[in-house]
């Protein structure tokens, strides 16, 4: 069972999955307070304020540097996961957001279109992705130097 106890003693995991979940509880308190409507989709769910894809892929990029070095590959290939993570929410992802958005719309408007309603929440604005960050590099810090 060294496995098992390997798994859940793993800092970069134990960082990424932590950060994730610090900007999804952030989340949904936000939507909590902006919607007065506590929606527990918000703990999983894509879109919004923060980013918890980039809070996490950061976070991984920035322990692999803490703890190997600027120099090394284990950083070099989290940064640029992270990179390409983030770049993607504020790209592809929010412009499919976006194409949902007008898709259901139409639809709607439609008199005997099929209902179909398409998930409008799956990318993210500049802040969002800036605040996951944010999120991801700081908690990094505090499991490196702190809990770690």
């Amino acid at each position: 069972m060294d496995w098992l106890k390997d798994l859940f003693t793993n800092p970069f995991l134990l960082t990424g999955v932590s950060s994730w979940f610090v900007a999804q509880v952030l989340k949904t308190i936000l939507h909590l307070i902006m919607y007065k409507k506590l929606d527990f989709e918000r703990m999983y769910g894509d879109g919004g304020m923060p980013s918890g894809h980039s809070a996490t892929v950061s976070s991984l990029a920035t322990i692999c540097g803490l703890t190997f070095g600027l120099a090394s590959v284990e950083f070099a290939i989290a940064a640029i996961l992270a990179i390409i993570v983030c770049h993607d929410a504020t790209g592809v992802r929010r412009e499919t957001g976006r194409h949902a958005e007008v898709l259901n719309h139409l639809l709607k408007s439609l008199e005997d279109g099929e209902p179909m309603d398409l998930k409008e929440l799956v990318g993210h604005t500049p802040l969002q992705v800036v605040m996951g960050i944010l999120i991801g590099v700081g908690n990094a810090f505090l499991m490196y130097y702190v809990i770690l």
